[in-house]
């Protein structure tokens, strides 16, 4: 199982990013996907999950301005952010949980940077 992230880069405040995250290597459907982030000095951040039937959950920091979506079809995942700040600066890791092998995959990460 292999995630491919992609999207990352150098925006300003205010501005917007897309985030992409692909998984390959699967035979068995993917549960519950999502984006986790790390900034420096810090811990890992919950961002948003999504559920394969759809139910999103977002960390309280980026709530009301990422949205997160995901197609079943091409085993993808998407994070929309809007409205982006200084501390959203970071690496944004995509994870994905498959259920029959009871495993959690994880990306290799894609660097965001908001300038003020």
């Amino acid at each position: 199982v292999q995630l491919q992230a992609s999207g990352g880069g150098l925006v300003q405040s205010g501005g917007s990013l897309t985030l992409s995250c692909a998984a390959s290597g699967i035979i068995f459907s993917i549960g519950d996907m999502g984006w986790y982030r790390l900034a420096p000095g810090t811990q890992r951040e919950l961002v948003a999950t999504i559920t394969r039937g759809g139910i999103k959950n977002y960390g309280d920091s980026v709530n009301g301005r990422f949205t997160i979506s995901r197609d079943n079809a091409k085993n993808m995942v998407y994070l929309q952010m809007n409205t982006l700040k200084p501390g959203d600066t970071a690496v944004y890791y995509c994870n994905a949980r498959v259920p029959a092998l009871r495993s959690e995959h994880w990306g290799q990460g894609t660097l965001v940077t908001v300038s003020s």
